[in-house]
């Protein structure tokens, strides 16, 4: 039973967390994710441990073949295939993981505000939502890309733009679902105020849906990265990206496709082990899904 000035959904106990972690790892897809998240994570967090070389040292002759030396084999220049890859990991991660909860953030709080709040202002937040959905996302990119320099910053802020409608979106339907309910009226009828409300009472509600898309979303400003750097848009050699690798790999792939796969194959797979991860906490966490709403 829910009591007046309580969220129906209360905080998960530890024996609800260990059902949910059981039901992830139970799934074949979700337990792949997540080995393949935590392999990406590792391999980025330790890159400087794990290779012996820097990104940008003259490791070895041009394009060598993989042997004991260069398990992937070296590019253009001499440098350490395998190192590129996994300081631009560490790269992708630290654009991954400050794009998307900014994104979370700022999509959360429009959304949210669009949905509690007057008619005028939620129609505003939909036009505005729409209007930046409305522009091709590369057609976007140059647009931003035009009037400032090819960087790391500017390839998140482009993704940010692009991904708050999406979030504001999802934080405005659960608000507006949530806003009407027969406790949240009680609550307003005892005096608390809408900042009360939201933050104690709609958001604990309309996080899960949310962080469900922010996991699979991680892939998504990835491939931005990647796309943008290969068209020679995003982030510039010598910085190395996975981006920056298949650019690179490319003006050489008449010569030897291990560039080419040293920079497609990370993208793949942590592609696959972010969305893999996201479908199965989607299961776990979305009642809808879990039938027991």
């Amino acid at each position: 039973m829910t009591h007046i000035g309580q969220s129906p959904q209360t905080p998960r106990d530890r024996s609800e967390f260990s059902i949910a972690l059981s039901s992830l790892l139970a799934n074949p897809m979700g337990l792949l994710g997540l080995i393949l998240v935590t392999v990406f994570l590792l391999s980025a967090i330790l890159a400087p441990w794990l290779t012996p070389y820097g990104p940008y040292d003259f490791a070895g002759m041009p394009l060598e073949p993989p042997s004991r030396t260069h398990l992937i084999g070296t590019d253009g220049l001499g440098r350490d295939l395998l190192t590129r890859i996994l300081y631009g990991g560490r790269i992708e991660l630290t654009l991954a993981f400050t794009a998307v909860p900014a994104s979370l953030i700022i999509g959360m709080f429009l959304g949210t505000i669009a949905g509690y709040g007057p008619a005028w202002l939620d129609n505003a937040m939909v036009l505005l939502f729409d209007t930046i959905r409305s522009f091709p996302s590369i057609v976007l990119a140059l647009a931003i890309l035009t009037l400032t320099e090819p960087s790391v910053k500017m390839v998140g802020i482009i993704f940010v733009i692009g991904a708050v409608p999406s979030f504001g979106r999802i934080a405005r339907t659960q608000t507006l679902a949530l806003k009407n309910t027969e406790y949240i009226l009680a609550i307003r009828s005892l005096g608390a105020g809408p900042f009360t409300v939201i933050r104690r009472h709609i958001l604990p509600n309309a996080i899960g849906p949310l962080l469900i898309l922010a996991a699979m979303d991680v892939p998504v400003v990835v491939t931005v990265e990647a796309g943008l750097s290969f068209l020679g848009l995003g982030v510039l050699p010598p910085t190395a990206t996975w981006g920056t690798v298949l650019n690179e790999g490319f003006s050489v792939i008449r010569d030897t496709p291990w560039p080419v796969i040293a920079g497609g194959v990370p993208l793949i797979l942590t592609t696959l082990g972010f969305t893999f991860l996201g479908e199965a906490l989607r299961d776990v966490i979305d009642p809808k899904l879990r039938g027991t709403r």
